[in-house]
């Protein structure tokens, strides 16, 4: 029966049919969400009973919730570790899912410093883009006119490695765009994009991100939104301009490609969208030229509406610079997703970035919550929590997230804490609070307490001849220049003064703290240049004596005060580099490569 597009949804107005049928569904799955919820763990439960996983705890076949929760355990990626490297392997047996494991996600969570891998199967693809083909038509309800124009998105694939057995392993995204659903999309005027496929699927960062800024500036006219993942992308892209704009204006004005773009699907695509444009080249020029690059977002695309970037989390360090670009561009978040799985979407995307919050549609997979405060306690095999099903969390309440999934995790600890906001019908809204134990992140890097302690030891071996020891430490990720970098407080304690440790040893403390860092970390900042070197700013004697003084000041108990690990208030990072006596840079990237230790 064909949707009248002309009768509103709860939602809003559709824009055409299609987008009427997806609003549609979206009230279907979010009135219906307990139902959907127990639907959805039956089929998983009922197509895995003969996983060798579901069998080992006794679970029978039962596909209800109740055997579900008191047999199956909570786990963490490091519980299902064996199984996963089995898999690996080459094993093929049905281990976590009866559908074979099509390949693996890497997650940009790390595990013993190497990206954990997310088994998944292919109909997951299908999944993804169903989720996908619901964020146009909820962005068409807040911006009219998008089939008007294009998107300017800058958007890239990663190194992928292969499993002893295999299997290919790479990030999510780079699985989408390499897909049949990203290569061979239909037409559709509301979701076109400036970047060509080419330039998208080129393995070279370099060359991807000029044609794919050279293409934005030569439509400039047509670009009705620009974006990237994540908001540190978008501020990379930025920075390339401000590098790169004369070779580009050449281009611009000569029609001819940089010898330096050699991907030969490149140049043969380029060759029919280039053309001289002397005028565009001047106006470049005049736009990127000087000093003054406020704005220059909407200077360059005058037609912008909106900005298409994720600015929750550890993303949000970024609005102010990405305000002083734009001009106060509004930023839209869209969707919340992750390796292991794609969760929901935002209903109200044009809201502020401090109000984002994202629907977790309960068709994606089954969803349990443990509440935040009782996540603290050991959790084991033995005596599983009581955790809460999606209908039942309650607002104002923070819980970590637990799923489910049709590739085989059960009970999977994600990591992330959400805090209820709200409902829309009978589907709780989530906004983003933080990943767990995370102390210090740039972009997909993630860097935890014990992972900062661990490389500060085995920088401080190079100290041991110089009989210097770190006495105290402190962190932030200085995101104030593009790329940002992970800062690193030390306060030395030398004990011969005439032997004290020389610039080029402490620079070499940077690199080796670089080299102790977790494989994400290490590929941002090799291969991606999202990261940029490791800096170690030393400190004058009884610096954090100070810090813990000014603590004190402000309430803080001198029998339960902590050195913080990561500092971000003003004032106390005013008095850190108030007392900063040298600063060191990292000489060198560290060792990356694509493959895994496995």
């Amino acid at each position: 029966m064909a949707v009248d597009s002309t009768v509103p949804s709860p939602l809003g107005s559709p824009a055409c049919d299609k987008d009427a049928k997806a609003l549609q569904f979206i009230e279907e799955m979010t009135k219906h969400v307990d139902s959907v919820q127990e639907r959805v763990l039956g089929e998983i439960l009922s197509r895995n009973a003969e996983t060798e996983y579901l069998k080992r705890f006794q679970n029978n076949g039962a596909t209800d919730r109740e055997t579900f929760k008191s047999k199956i355990p909570v786990v963490t990626y490091e519980d299902l570790q064996p199984e996963i490297q089995r898999i690996a392997n080459g094993d093929r047996s049905p281990i976590l899912s009866a559908h074979p494991i099509s390949e693996f996600l890497t997650s940009s969570g790390t595990s013993a410093g190497e990206r954990k891998l997310m088994p998944t199967i292919h109909e997951e693809l299908d999944r993804r883009q169903l989720l996908y083909s619901l964020l146009m038509p909820v962005m068409n309800l807040y911006v009219p006119g998008l089939d008007k124009g294009k998107g300017l998105y800058f958007l890239f694939v990663k190194a992928e490695a292969k499993t002893p057995g295999g299997l290919v392993a790479r990030p999510v995204l780079t699985s989408y765009y390499k897909s049949d659903h990203f290569k061979t999309r239909p037409y559709d005027p509301f979701n076109v994009y400036t970047s060509p496929n080419e330039a998208i699927l080129c393995a070279d960062s370099f060359q991807s991100m000029y044609t794919q800024m050279l293409c934005g500036l030569i439509m400039r006219e047509e670009v009705l939104r620009v974006g990237a993942v994540f908001a540190s992308g978008l501020l990379r892209a930025i920075h390339f301009l401000q590098i790169n704009w004369k070779q580009l204006a050449h281009d611009i004005s000569t029609g001819t490609l940089n010898p330096k773009v050699t991907d030969a699907s490149i140049r043969e695509c380029m060759s029919k969208i280039l053309k001289p444009n002397p005028e565009l080249a001047e106006f470049m020029t005049k736009e990127c030229s000087g000093e003054n690059w406020e704005r220059i977002i909407t200077r360059i695309w005058p037609n912008t509406k909106y900005l298409d970037v994720i600015v929750t989390g550890a993303m949000a360090q970024y609005i102010p610079t990405l305000e002083y670009y734009s001009g106060g561009l509004p930023m839209a978040c869209t969707m919340y997703a992750s390796s292991e799985c794609y969760f929901g979407l935002n209903l109200k995307p044009m809201c502020k970035p401090s109000e984002v919050s994202y629907t977790i549609m309960p068709n994606m997979a089954y969803f349990e919550f443990l509440p935040h405060e009782s996540s603290t306690s050991g959790l084991s095999r033995d005596s599983p929590p009581r955790l809460v099903d999606l209908a039942e969390v309650e607002v104002g309440k923070e819980y970590e997230l637990i799923i489910t999934t049709y590739a085989g995790l059960c009970r999977y600890r994600v990591g992330d804490i959400l805090r209820v906001t709200g409902f829309h019908n009978a589907a709780p809204q989530f906004r983003f609070i933080r990943r767990k134990n995370v102390l210090l992140s740039i972009e997909s890097d993630k860097t935890d307490e014990a992972e900062l302690q661990k490389a500060i030891e085995n920088a401080s071996v190079l100290l041991k001849e110089f009989n210097t020891s770190v006495v105290e430490y402190t962190s932030y990720a200085d995101t104030k220049q593009i790329p940002g970098h992970y800062v690193i407080y030390w306060e030395l304690l030398i004990k011969d003064s005439a032997n004290a440790p020389t610039e080029e040893v402490l620079n070499q403390c940077c690199l080796q703290m670089e080299e102790s860092l977790n494989s994400v970390y290490r590929q941002s900042r090799v291969a991606d240049n999202s990261i940029g070197p490791l800096e170690i700013r030393v400190v004058k004697n009884g610096t954090f004596e100070e810090l813990m003084d000014y603590a004190i000041s402000r309430g803080a108990s001198i029998n339960q005060y902590k050195v913080p690990r990561c500092v971000s208030f003003t004032p106390i990072m005013e008095l850190l580099d108030s007392r900063v006596v040298s600063k060191h840079f990292s000489p060198a990237p560290p060792h990356w490569t694509p493959e895994r230790r496995l």
